[in-house]
């Protein structure tokens, strides 16, 4: 699915060869079925704003939005399993996936990097990219409604996701989760930031300090994503062998 691949390099750190590549990008959006006009015309107009912009500054932006602070990460599991280590057999898991469907990854970046993800997502079936999509679909909600809070044109990226998954978030679940947002305390400023790095107490009898061979840690269950808040976004796990059988 070609606007996957589209979205991913959208989404991934603005480069000089992504804003030379933009009458291409444009092209590919304008012609694409995944998407209503309303929102082909919304992502045509944001690659225009994105490339109009001066690289640095855009680049600055960037990492001002995504790389400060949790509530924009674009780690899928950083907004499921936090610092846990649960988090560590999930990416195991991911990368299983990756492989189990003959995709190589050549990036430094952590397999549940959304550009990455959708990268891997764009040489699937429709069938499979839609019920991967619906899995995040509430996640990437909420990361769309954050970004509007910030008055950020990013939004469009996550709208447009929604829209390929084919899931529907109505006016009274999107309300909810923007009130949720609303109500949530900023984590980019500098004196969260100052505080998230202030020496912590070392505590010799905390139970997790040495603890790395945890048996329990190391059999969760390919089902075990399922948290069901809104803050805790529902993602459910697939069987990498079944999607064998689907022919992928």
């Amino acid at each position: 699915m070609l606007i996957l691949k589209v979205i991913s390099r959208l989404l991934d750190y603005p480069t000089e060869e992504m804003f030379s590549a933009k009458d291409e990008l444009i092209a590919i959006v304008e012609k694409t079925t995944e998407l209503t006009e309303k929102n082909r015309s919304q992502l045509v107009d944001f690659i225009n704003q994105l490339t109009a912009r001066n690289i640095f500054d855009a680049q600055e932006s960037y990492d001002l939005l995504f790389d400060r602070g949790r509530a924009l990460s674009l780690l899928l599991f950083e907004h499921v399993h936090g610092e846990s280590r649960d988090r560590g057999q999930a990416m195991v898991d991911l990368m299983n996936v990756y492989k189990t469907n003959g995709f190589e990854v050549n990036s430094s970046q952590l397999p549940d990097y959304i550009p990455l993800y959708l990268e891997f997502l764009s040489e699937q079936s429709p069938e499979f990219v839609e019920e991967w999509l619906g899995d995040i679909c509430h996640l990437l909600a909420m990361l769309s409604e954050r970004l509007i809070d910030r008055e950020c044109y990013y939004s469009v990226i996550f709208d447009s996701l929604i829209e390929i998954s084919g899931q529907e978030i109505d006016l009274e679940q999107r309300t909810e989760i923007a009130e949720s947002v609303k109500a949530e305390e900023r984590d980019d400023t500098a004196e969260v930031i100052d505080k998230e790095w202030e020496d912590k107490e070392i505590r010799f009898d905390d139970p997790m300090v040495g603890d790395c061979s945890s048996a329990s840690g190391m059999q969760q269950s390919q089902h075990s994503l399922d948290p069901n808040t809104v803050h805790q976004v529902p993602i459910k796990w697939h069987d990498a062998d079944a999607a064998q059988v689907q022919g992928l």
